[in-house]
Order: structure tokens, then sequence, then C-alpha cells
């Protein structure tokens, strides 16, 4: 269920979507005795999308969160093993064309080529089920001819293909290596999604290291308007949508804190 409630709720709650909602309910409004109301929504909406749209507001949420882990430091040594979690790869359209096609997060994959050169003995795990609440094939189906075309050994991977969201990456990964006391695992994620994914392994007692990939901001943010109104639209519903994540993870649980952080040493 919650699965469901949270998909449908992100659907709704973007910036995008619900202002664009707010518009529609606007202008039925005016066709009725509350259109003083109706044209205060359209104009709310209107000005609303222009700012988020033009201004940096997606890009000022981003940098919070990818800021919240510094870059790994390799000096600390190798680690026992490397889990990557998922959405670097659509398996709806890889499966449809026969080949692996990644998305505006391929880094997260494409990073793994690295770590096995640079970590011969460490463990890799990716971690992605099919996050559509239609079902369909696990993205974990479609990585290995991609790392064997890096280099990659299909024996070094271990496929966890059950999860659908970040908690059930935490979950069911933990349940698949059964990781010892001692161990040192690398948790490699888009820097924008490093904090809620560290909160949820936390949770379910599974100790890793971040390892942020796929960053969008600079280390200094800086006020910098959108190039194009869709994509500060973009930007900004993918920031909103991660900050609605954090919040509702933690008010159900699945994290300890609403923004995790690096934990103390």
């Amino acid at each position: 269920m919650f699965f469901i409630l949270s998909k449908t709720a992100s659907l709704l709650l973007v910036p995008s979507n619900l202002l664009l909602l707010i518009g529609l309910v606007g202008l039925a409004l005016l066709f009725t005795r509350f259109k003083r109301a109706g044209r205060r929504m359209v104009a709310a909406s209107l000005v609303l999308f222009l700012i988020i749209g033009f201004l940096p507001v997606g890009g000022l949420l981003d940098h919070k969160l990818e800021n919240r882990f510094p870059p790994w430091d390799p000096a600390r040594g190798a680690p026992d093993g490397i889990i990557v979690l998922g959405s670097a790869i659509n398996p709806i359209i890889s499966r449809a064309r026969g080949d692996t096609a990644l998305t505006d997060s391929a880094e997260r994959v494409t990073v793994i080529a690295r770590l096995a050169r640079a970590y011969p003995q460490a463990r890799i795990v990716y971690s992605s089920g099919n996050a559509s609440i239609f079902g369909g094939p696990a993205e974990a189906d479609y990585v290995i001819p991609l790392l064997q075309s890096f280099g990659v050994p299909a024996a070094r991977v271990t496929l966890e293909r059950r999860s659908r969201n970040t908690y059930e990456n935490a979950l069911f990964s933990k349940a698949l290596l059964k990781p010892k006391p001692g161990e040192r695992w690398l948790l490699v994620t888009s820097a924008r999604h490093m904090p809620r994914a560290i909160g949820c392994f936390r949770r379910v007692g599974f100790p890793v290291e971040a390892y942020p990939v796929d960053w969008r901001t600079l280390p200094r943010w800086r006020f910098r308007l959108a190039t194009t109104f869709a994509r500060g639209l973009r930007r900004t519903d993918r920031a909103v949508h991660e900050w609605l994540g954090l919040l509702v993870y933690w008010l159900t649980g699945r994290t300890s804190t609403l923004l995790p952080g690096p934990a103390a040493r």
C-alpha cells in the first residue's frame, strides 16, 4: 500500500502537476459564482510557474541535498563491496529495443567500471527491480551486458531484482548480502538522492559509506537563471520530489532523521 500511495502522491505533488491542477480548477471556477477565486488561482498558478521555471529554485534545493555528503575519500582504503542503486537504466525501453537504454542518471552505472578496476577484490551489487506501479521487467536484468562491454565480468556482479524504492533497496540488499561486522561497503547513488538512501540503509542496520555521483550543482551555490523554462521546471520537480521523499520516509519510520548526514566518527 505504501508503494502505491507514494507513487501516486509523488505524481500529484510535484510542482508542475500541482500548479497545473490549481490553474485548471481556477479556470473552471471562472464560469461559476466563484470567478473571483478562480482568477486568483489562475494568476497564482501562472506566477508560480514562472518562478520555478526561470528562477534557480530547483538548483538551490538540489545544492542543499548534494552537499550533505562529501565525495568519498579513497585514502580510507579498499572497500569490501560496492552497492549501486538503480534508476540509471530504463527497463521498458531496454526490453522494447533489445539494448540497454540509459537514463540521465547514467553515472550511477558507468562509475562501476572505474570502481571495479580500482578495487578488483570488492563485490559489486546492482540493486533495482521495477519502480512502476504497473510492474514490468527488473532494471537489474539489463545491467550485465553493459558492464561486460566495460570489461566487468558478469561473475563479479550480484543482482538484487526485487526492490521498487529506496527503502526496499536497503532491506533486500541486506537480506541478500548478509554483511559481516567490520566489512566496509560503498553506496553509490546520485548525490541528490544520497541522504535518503543513507537514511534507509541505517534504518535497516546496514552501515554503508557514501559514494555520491551524478552531481548537478557546483560546490558553492551560484544564482543562475534557467536557460529554458522546461529545464528549470524539470529541475524543480526532481528536487521537490526528493525533499518530499525525505519527509515521507521520515514520517513513516523508514529513516530516523529528516535529513540524514555523515555519521560522526
